[in-house]
């Protein structure tokens, strides 16, 4: 599979349990097409990892970058990155994705 930004990179993933995400922590419905928008102007680099991407799925702390989700889109715990062309939230410490934005 080729990866859609020069920058991007292949990664190993680590599979997880579920985590549910309030969607007053998450990126909502409303907000989804803005979001995106963002992420396409910002040209937020794409890494491709071997698995699905999935929810409780965790990332790898080495060739993942992940972002400060901006204010705009409401105060959150979370960072964003994009992973095989699919955004995410991802939990900081732990790297596990707790909302596939689509």
């Amino acid at each position: 599979m080729p990866a859609i930004a020069a920058q991007a990179q292949t990664v190993g993933v680590a599979r997880g349990g579920p985590v549910v995400v309030d969607e007053s922590e998450g990126i909502t419905v409303e907000q989804r097409p803005a979001f995106r928008e963002y992420i396409v102007r910002e040209r937020v680099p794409t890494y491709t990892i071997p698995d699905r991407v999935v929810v409780g799925n965790v990332l790898p702390e080495a060739g993942v970058m992940t972002y400060d989700v901006p204010q705009r889109f409401g105060a959150t715990p979370y960072r964003y990155t994009v992973v095989n062309g699919a955004t995410v939230l991802v939990e900081p410490r732990s790297r596990r994705i707790v909302q596939v934005v689509e």
